[in-house]
């Protein structure tokens, strides 16, 4: 291992990371693990239940809600920076409307988000808030847009001066726009909460992971909706925060995986990606968590499709746990035995059906980026279910790209996480996770190269050895918010 300084160590003491830890982190730099080898994509009928009559699901759902076992785990530290790299892409670039009719013409993607950013702007939900700012500043926005210079609007609303949307995380973004006034991503998960995991108290639970930095934001907004949300809804809310642990920062290594240090000589931490959020899904207390995005939220009117998605997905999860737990009680091996074929258990596997579960929700594959459900044979030649990402796929293998690029289904990111045994015990998630399934990739750092490590993602890697089965939802469950236009999209405007 190369040597470390007392000043290191004592820097790793202080993040509670084990030397033992950082030398088991340069090795994955020095032998990366190979490329995920996948099969075949799942599909319906093959890795993937369609449940075309969800009604028992639904009773089963409605069992554990009552009991009060269910608590959404919201994944909300996501910046909003990124929803606006287009805009700011075009800050000082000529933006009238034949300028972006020309671009867009030419194949631009990026002039196809400002085009479309201009042309809906009376749609958006933080509209009247950007025109009062400019109002300030003695500019009209109708006016501006019509030059086509976009600088004093994207400073307005991106700016710390302005609205500030660039240093905000983008759960506290205005997402839909009501008569009554704009609410945020955050504010549609607590009403979504009341409609679906409230409990018989009337109690209904939710687990925010956020950043440190903006902490105190998230709790001074719950501060400020919750009394009239508990009174709309009849719901009183237990809500936590939590922040990634710094013992799951990783390390970063130059060109000759060497560990990179700074200026000063420190060596450089990275966030580990999502997967840290692994310790705190194990923390959060939850017995049932339905795991959802925080940009993953409908608007009043659309709800109830989306709910009801998520009840099916619950249920299925009850179901399976009710079906291992009398399976167990009775010792049926070959009762045993079905369910691990259906939880995608390899054959033969010690641990058998004892271990967590999850049930991933799955929507047609429309074109949006990130992963999907496949069949993976891995290091043992055992086969299962995996959710993969486009990262984990070798670029120069032919038909492992044909594999992925044909994938029938997409994962949205939205899945009920069985934490508890039969037994009412929490599992050691750690015991489940892929220790190999990390990501690398190239990053520069004050114009030095250097390499980064991720760690197994939270519904990748660090859920490789749960029971996994995956369900076919409806369009319903799934409306991300990835570029600002995407508040523009149909499921995001409200009906006045």
């Amino acid at each position: 291992m190369e040597t470390l300084t007392d000043s290191d160590r004592a820097e790793l003491a202080q993040r509670g990371i084990e030397p033992e830890e950082v030398a088991r982190q340069l090795e994955l730099f020095r032998n990366p693990p190979g490329f995920a080898d996948l099969q075949r994509s799942c599909a319906v009928g093959d890795g993937i239940e369609a449940i075309d009559d969800g009604a028992a699901c639904v009773a089963a759902f409605e069992r554990a809600r009552a009991a009060g076992r269910i608590t959404k785990f919201v994944p909300a530290s996501g910046a909003a920076s990124r929803m606006f790299q287009a805009l700011m892409a075009y800050r000082d670039r000529d933006c009238s409307p034949r300028a972006l009719a020309e671009l867009v013409a030419g194949g631009d993607g990026k002039a196809a988000i400002v085009a479309e950013f201009v042309s809906g702007m009376e749609k958006f939900p933080f509209g009247d808030a950007l025109r009062s700012v400019l109002s300030q500043r003695g500019i009209d926005l109708a006016t501006q847009l019509e030059r086509g210079d976009l600088a004093p609007v994207v400073d307005a609303l991106v700016g710390e001066d302005g609205l500030g949307y660039a240093a905000m995380p983008k759960g506290l973004l205005p997402f839909h726009a009501y008569p009554t006034g704009a609410r945020t991503a955050f504010e549609e998960h607590l009403r979504e909460a009341a409609d679906l995991v409230r409990d018989e108290a009337g109690v209904a639970r939710l687990h925010f992971t956020v950043s440190p930095e903006h902490l105190e934001a998230f709790e001074a907004t719950l501060e400020r909706v919750r009394p009239a949300i508990e009174a709309e809804r009849d719901t009183r809310f237990e809500v936590a925060f939590s922040t990634q642990s710094p013992s799951t920062d990783t390390v970063a290594v130059d060109m000759d995986d060497r560990l990179f240090r700074d200026a000063d000589s420190r060596v450089l931490f990275r966030p580990g990606g999502h997967g840290a959020l692994l310790r705190n899904l194990a923390k959060c207390g939850a017995d049932i968590a339905l795991v959802q995005n925080i940009d993953n939220v409908q608007p009043d009117q659309r709800r109830a499709e989306s709910v009801r998605q998520r009840q099916i997905l619950i249920g299925r999860l009850v179901q399976l746990e009710d079906e291992r737990a009398a399976a167990m009680a009775a010792g049926e091996n070959e009762r045993l035995g079905r369910l691990a074929e259906v939880l995608g258990v390899a054959a033969g596997d010690r641990i058998g059906c004892d271990r967590p579960l999850r049930v991933c929700g799955v929507v047609r594959n429309s074109g949006e980026p990130g992963g999907g459900p496949f069949w993976v044979r891995d290091g043992e030649g055992k086969v299962t279910r995996q959710i993969v990402e486009g990262a984990q796929v070798d670029p120069d293998a032919a038909s492992q790209q044909e594999i992925y690029r044909n994938a029938t289904h997409f994962n949205p990111a939205t899945l009920a996480c069985g934490l508890r045994d039969q037994a009412g015990r929490p599992y050691d998630l750690e015991r489940f996770v892929d220790p190999r399934a990390v990501f690398i990739s190239h990053k520069s750092v004050d114009g030095r190269d250097l390499k980064a490590l991720e760690r197994p993602g939270l519904w990748n890697g660090s859920m490789a050895h749960w029971g996994s089965v995956f369900v076919e939802l409806s369009d319903a469950a799934f409306t991300p918010v990835k570029t600002v236009v995407d508040l523009l999209r149909p499921e995001h405007l409200v009906d006045v």
